[in-house]
């Protein structure tokens, strides 16, 4: 028979009967797949790769292409919490605009951003799970800088509320989604500069924000926090719709096959059913889009590794954004610092950041092939978790040290030492479970992420509503000491809890298993 080169492998059905893009076989790890010889199964004929070397393959792109769409993925990443935490210098000016006393509502205009964080991935997660990768991470980058320039414009407290949500909500697909991107064109043994990249951006972006912002809220018209965003936004977006190539492996064999089957003659007594790899016999759509979009909560809701590793991503997320919106009043009301100035100390936090997220890049990758080496050359998700360990000691440091050295009677460079290593403990563990959750659910990744990314992003939103009154009741040290205590009883346990019992919960797991 005539068909172009894809491969063709006889079908298998799937338990429910349904397209669920998971594989019919037992043969893939994470969507890259043998591909056997032609095979035809009852006139059915099954598209998979052509072979483990296929060209077409994400995870056999060059090298060139595969960084071109991990740059392109982490500016995405980058910008949209970039505008998360850029507006929280200039909230007093806003606040003083509209006529806002309370302390709450004031820290709201910069948090309710983050709660579209929450919601925004559970949907867009799984429809990138059918449409492909790129499409919904375009869309949801243009959704976003088109609410964040209508902000520019709002006209009351209420409008300025929703329509941060609504920007958040677009703009957190890239969080999700994009880390989908990197488990879709990476191996297992080469994605560990990759995810320090990409997840760096995330961390990166809220705390250049506040800098930017502070400067603006000082010297300029504070509706700049908003347009210089959108403007830097468009010019990503328009690189983006060049070097941006689907990577979802459904999606692109699904392509594959369609060639296929307009290239077949019924008449030629060529079979007119055509299959991909991850296609089950029952292919109804609204089966289809029912279990995609159920996905991420079935992840939350019956999953221990989402659920765990969620909360303690929450209590670190929810602590970053208590020092991006309060960062700035330590300085200026403790130091009597003017708002510029006290800005600038989000670079302490960035320097943390980005210093440890270079560190752990190496060393993320030879940790995994030793420990593999050392298990015959077979590699777990657990193998993520030992940069972890010191990351969870680290906070709880330089949360004590920052809170109890804000005061009058020490120099500045004290409390921003604790900053920088509260940026490094956070890099540490976020870039760990990230790495690790993408290990474990492959192909659902971005569900995966969505599904653990909620809880932290409900932290996000909450923490800093709360922390202006907990620090003006309780003081900086005592505040501080409240949220180490936190992060001892809920991390220091974590990464040793997964390294004994993880594989047991991974197998117990129904997706985690597939992958």
């Amino acid at each position: 028979m005539a068909f172009p080169t894809s491969q063709t492998r006889a079908s298998t059905p799937t338990p429910s009967g349904t397209t669920t893009g998971e594989p019919t076989d037992s043969n893939s790890s994470d969507g890259h797949h043998t591909g056997q010889n032609p095979q035809e199964f009852d006139g059915i004929h099954v598209v998979d790769w052509d072979g483990p070397d296929d060209p077409e393959s994400p995870k056999n792109w060059s090298y060139s292409k595969k960084w071109a769409v991990t740059s392109v993925v982490s500016a995405y990443t980058f910008m949209s919490p970039l505008s998360s935490s850029m507006m929280a210098p200039a909230s007093e000016r806003i606040s003083e605009l509209y006529g806002v006393t309370n302390t709450s509502v004031i820290a709201l205009f910069t948090s309710i951003y983050v709660l579209g964080y929450a919601f925004g991935p559970l949907a867009l997660s799984p429809i990138s799970e059918l449409y492909g990768r790129a499409r919904v991470l375009q869309a949801g980058n243009f959704w976003y800088l088109a609410w964040n320039l209508a902000c520019a414009f709002a006209r009351s407290p209420a409008e300025l509320l929703i329509f941060r949500f609504l920007s958040g909500f677009g703009g957190s697909g890239t969080l999700s989604i994009g880390g989908g991107v990197i488990g879709d064109v990476w191996r297992p043994n080469e994605i560990g500069k990759a995810i320090a990249v990409y997840s760096l951006a995330p961390l990166l972006g809220p705390v250049l924000g506040p800098i930017c912002g502070a400067w603006i809220a000082e010297k300029g018209d504070w509706r700049w926090v908003f347009w210089a965003p959108t403007i830097t936004s468009v010019a990503v977006q328009a690189i983006g719709l060049f070097l941006l190539t689907e990577t979802y492996p459904p999606v692109l064999l699904e392509r594959k096959a369609r060639v296929i089957r307009a290239s077949m003659n019924p008449e030629k007594g060529q079979p007119c059913e055509v299959r991909t790899i991850f296609d089950g016999p029952n292919r109804e759509w609204k089966n289809i889009v029912k279990k995609a979009l159920v996905r991420p909560f079935m992840l939350f809701t019956c999953e221990p590794i989402i659920q765990l590793l969620g909360a303690y991503m929450a209590l670190v997320y929810g602590t970053l954004y208590i020092f991006l919106t309060t960062l700035t009043s330590i300085f200026e009301r403790v130091y009597q610092q003017p708002v510029g100035i006290a800005g600038l100390h989000y670079i302490a936090l960035g320097l943390g950041l980005s210093g440890m997220s270079q560190v752990n890049a190496r060393l993320l990758d030879v940790i995994y092939k030793r420990l593999s080496e050392r298990n015959g050359g077979v590699g777990k998700p657990e193998f993520r978790l030992p940069p972890m360990i010191p990351g969870t000691f680290l906070l709880p440091i330089g949360l004590l040290l920052t809170g109890w050295t804000a005061r009058a009677s020490v120099h500045w460079i004290v409390p921003d030492i604790g900053i920088a290593i509260i940026g490094a403990g956070m890099v540490l563990n976020l870039q760990s479970i990230q790495i690790y959750i993408i290990d474990a659910f492959t192909l659902h990744a971005a569900s995966a992420l969505a599904a653990g990314s909620f809880l932290r992003s409900i932290a996000a939103f909450c923490f800093p509503l709360f922390a202006p009154s907990m620090y003006q009741a309780l003081g900086y040290g005592k505040g501080g000491t409240i949220l180490a205590c936190a992060a001892i009883v809920v991390g220091i346990p974590a990464p040793f809890l997964f390294w004994r019992y993880g594989e047991r919960i991974r197998n117990a797991s129904r997706y985690a298993k597939k992958a």
